[in-house]
C-alpha cells in the first residue's frame, strides 16, 4: 500500500513481508548522508500503520548517529550498496536473495545511553 504524499506520517510504503508482518518503509533521496530524523519519522509512524517493523531506504549513506539510533530502535537500514546488491539479485533472477536482503533482521543495539552511562546518572 502506498501512503498519501505529504500526509504519510513518515512512511512512503506499507508492506507485509512473507511472514505476514507489516512493515513501514521510508524512501529517502538525499545526496548527503541521512541523519537521525529519518529514524525518528519512520519509527514514530509504526503505531499509526500498526506495523511491527520499519525500514529506511536511501541512496546515500547513513550517519553514525543514524545507524546507532536505528540499531536501538530496530529499524532496518538499506543504503546504495544494498540497493545495488538487490538489483544484481534481480538480474540473476534471485528473488529469494532480494527478499532476504530486505527482510533480514536489522542491526540491533541493545545498550542504550542510560545503560552505558548509568554511573554518570547515579552520581
Amino acid at each position: 500500500m502506498e501512503t498519501s504524499g505529504a500526509r504519510d506520517f513518515g512512511a512512503d510504503i506499507v508492506v507485509t513481508d512473507r511472514e505476514g508482518i507489516r512493515n513501514v518503509v521510508q524512501a529517502i533521496r538525499y545526496i548527503d548522508p541521512v541523519g537521525i530524523s529519518a529514524i525518528q519519522e519512520v519509527f514514530s509512524c509504526m503505531r499509526y500503520y500498526r506495523a511491527k517493523k520499519a525500514i529506511v531506504i536511501a541512496f546515500a549513506k547513513f550517519t553514525e548517529p543514524c545507524e546507532t539510533l536505528a540499531g536501538i530502535k530496530h529499524v532496518k537500514l538499506l543504503d546504495r550498496s544494498d540497493l545495488v546488491a538487490k538489483i544484481d539479485d534481480f538480474k540473476r533472477d534471485d528473488i529469494q536473495g532480494v527478499r532476504d536482503r530486505t527482510e533480514t533482521e536489522s542491526r540491533i543495539i541493545f545498550e542504550s545511553w542510560n545503560e552505558t552511562n548509568s554511573e554518570m546518572i547515579i552520581q
